[in-house]
């Protein structure tokens, strides 16, 4: 765990985190929708716009140069993060949803009617809606892995809905809504057996761990930039070189062309064929230096201070009467939910906000998981490298005092 010059230090890099909220000190417990970004990121950004704003790829003048140099590096860094076979197989995306939505629709000519989908109970809406989608457009079937009452996948009953007919196998490595780590080895492997390709979302796993790859097998990878200390409006797709030269291109435009006449376009070669037009490329620029960030850190060490930091939370809220922790998985990440007896989650939320602290409330874009588990919503509480056992214990004090109140 972080000793405490170490994250004293590491929390200065936030400026966030300094400021106060209805007159107390910032508690920020919602990292899961967002973490904060630190100076280094922030800076990217402001250099790019600042010194060499220009468009990549598409001219001669020293600004372009230095813009593409910049810019084609971050897809090295974001290789290397990942351990991606080649920088080739990193496509630039908005986030895990357009990500999602890309395989998605380049599936669409190659999933028939009767062909399989396989999700989980625990998806969030992004890996869902897309394959409602494209089962819409095929005729595919779209099935759904059941839990355990722990809040585990039923890896026998994933054994059962896999067949000859299962294309894709698309779950996440961690619940968005509970936490829930996913034993994603085993069901890429059972997946494989059949033949199907599978898509991981990572949305909620690759700020917590180092994340290889190709050590997993998976055909797609995808996740977010403003969940591991970057940028909004930038994600990664990585897939398979193989996997992404057998779909066709998602958008048309420049970039993603060789030729183009009247009569025909020929595409361009991978990465470029995925990424049709100007690019968010100060947000690639910045999220590499987001990972290059995170990577200047033991990753062991940080992933020792989140779970000990979870583990300590948990068992603070384990001892509130009051309060019913949602789920007992055998692997926890990135937050536990929660919810409280006779208190509405949003009340909840709200007055801890007026202490400063923040946590988020609601179905957490998680709806088909909630009503499995006959609820409306939680509180969910998340963590981050920057967050301190005072801050918990802050806010426990705080809810043990909104349960008298409430």
């Amino acid at each position: 765990m972080l000793n405490d010059i170490e994250l004293t230090d590491l929390r200065q890099q936030f400026p966030v985190l300094s400021q106060q909220v209805n007159d107390h000190p910032l508690i920020y417990l919602d990292n899961a929708a967002t973490s904060q970004k630190p100076l280094c990121v922030l800076e990217a950004i402001n250099t790019y716009y600042r010194d060499i704003n220009a468009n990549v790829h598409r001219a001669s003048h020293a600004l372009s140069a230095q813009a593409t140099s910049a810019y084609e590096n971050a897809r090295d860094i974001c290789a290397q993060f990942i351990n991606a076979n080649s920088s080739k197989e990193i496509i630039w995306t908005r986030g895990t949803t357009e990500a999602i939505n890309l395989i998605a629709n380049c599936l669409t000519t190659s999933i028939q009617a009767g062909d399989e989908i396989i999700i989980s109970t625990l998806e969030h809406h992004a890996n869902i809606v897309p394959w409602q989608m494209l089962a819409q457009r095929t005729g595919a079937i779209l099935k759904v892995i059941p839990l355990l009452p722990s809040t585990d996948i039923d890896i026998q009953a994933y054994k059962q809905l896999l067949s000859d007919k299962t294309k894709l196998v698309a779950v996440s490595h961690v619940s968005n809504a509970i936490g829930t780590v996913n034993p994603i080895e085993e069901i890429i492997t059972l997946a494989k057996q059949t033949g199907a390709k599978v898509l991981i979302d990572g949305a909620q796993a690759i700020a917590h761990w180092q994340v290889d790859v190709q050590a997993l097998g998976c055909d797609f990878y995808v996740f977010s930039g403003h969940k591991m200390y970057g940028p909004t409006g930038i994600g990664v797709l990585w897939g398979k070189e193989e996997a992404l030269n057998q779909l066709p291109p998602w958008q048309g435009g420049g970039e993603m062309i060789k030729t183009v006449s009247f009569a025909q376009t020929t595409y361009n070669e991978l990465p470029f064929k995925f990424e049709a037009g100007t690019p968010n490329i100060a947000g690639a620029i910045s999220l590499a230096r987001a990972m290059t960030f995170l990577t200047s850190y033991d990753r062991q060490v940080l992933a020792a201070h989140e779970a000990e930091l979870l583990a300590y939370t948990t068992a603070q809220l384990e001892n509130m009467p009051r309060i019913k922790i949602i789920g007992a998985p055998h692997h926890r990440a990135g937050g536990v939910s929660f919810i409280m007896d006779d208190a509405h989650n949003s009340d909840v939320g709200m007055l801890l906000d007026l202490q400063g602290i923040a946590v988020r409330t609601g179905h957490h874009c998680a709806q088909p998981l909630m009503q499995s588990l006959n609820l409306s919503g939680t509180i969910r509480v998340s963590l981050a490298i920057y967050n301190t056992k005072a801050e918990i214990d802050f806010f426990i004090k705080a809810l043990n005092e909104l349960q008298d109140l409430l």
